[in-house]
């Protein structure tokens, strides 16, 4: 249930969620998705980015894109299942952290974008 500007914001009830992508290409076809079914209400596509890991016992290094993705804490679970299905990497990075507060407004609009997930 959104809240109003007056209620005190309940911390969690909204997630960030970081994937990394190959591209920008990618990035955009996954976002887009997300938000015409609703399981995101906006996506922020960070270009330029570089991850140095391990992979396999080698050191990788190479260009990720970074989504950030504003959703509903339960639809999180949901989110992260359509980006394993759809992502381009065998093993994508999903990495979601809870909204403890935030602008009133903002975090009214992101409830009103996103609806509750199945319980």
């Amino acid at each position: 249930m959104p809240f109003s500007p007056m209620q005190k914001y309940k911390p969690g009830l909204h997630s960030i969620t970081y994937v990394t992508t190959p591209n920008e290409s990618s990035a955009l076809e996954l976002s887009r998705k997300m938000i015409e079914r609703k399981l995101a209400a906006g996506v922020n596509i960070v270009p330029g980015m570089v991850a140095i890991y391990e992979w396999e016992g080698k050191i990788k290094e190479h260009q990720e894109i970074l989504m950030m993705i504003k959703t509903r804490s339960s639809r999180v679970d949901e989110l992260c299942e359509f980006v394993r299905e759809n992502h381009p990497y065998s093993v994508a990075e999903i990495v979601s952290v809870p909204i403890e507060n935030g602008n009133p407004a903002y975090l009214t609009w992101l409830s009103k974008a996103v609806p509750e997930g199945k319980k």
